[in-house]
């Protein structure tokens, strides 16, 4: 299903917004039936997100499976293990963030960013560009250059 790049991002903007009603049954109509464990409400936006933006731009790639399911073999279910992975965006990702009512869609490139027929060095440049005031791009779009993820830990 390959949808046009405005209506997914429309469809992203609209999840925090819908009911829980809806949100679940968004979830059977993406999935297939309803969650097969309790999740929350942010969880479940968050994963229809992830769903939508797979079904219109393509899943991981097979290098990547490959490599979540060596971690999961290295890892498992062991209790308190962290190891950090990369949260640089490959070339082709798109980065879609809502500011001040307005959808902005970034595409990565080799080197750099392209954001409204516009190439830039760096996500910090389109930040700036977008908000007038200095961001960290990363961290404007929601990523981080490296993230420590923690298996098996609870809170």
């Amino acid at each position: 299903m390959h949808q046009d790049q405005a209506d997914v991002a429309e469809q992203l903007c609209a999840l925090p917004k819908t009911s829980i009603g809806e949100l679940r049954a968004l979830w059977e109509k993406l999935f297939g039936g309803s969650p097969r464990f309790p999740v929350r409400r942010q969880l479940l936006v968050h994963m229809l997100a992830y769903r939508l933006q797979e079904r219109a731009y393509g899943g991981l790639s097979k290098s990547s499976r490959r490599r979540l399911e060596s971690l999961a073999e290295t890892h498992g279910n062991s209790a308190d293990r962290t190891f950090r992975v990369s949260a640089q965006p490959k070339p082709g990702t798109r980065l879609i963030r809502e500011w001040r009512g307005e959808t902005h869609v970034v595409s990565m490139l080799d080197q750099g960013a392209e954001y409204r027929g516009e190439r830039y060095r760096s996500l910090s440049e389109i930040a700036r560009k977008i908000t007038g005031t200095r961001w960290s791009g990363p961290a404007f779009f929601g990523l981080k250059s490296l993230q420590r993820i923690e298996i098996g830990k609870s809170r």
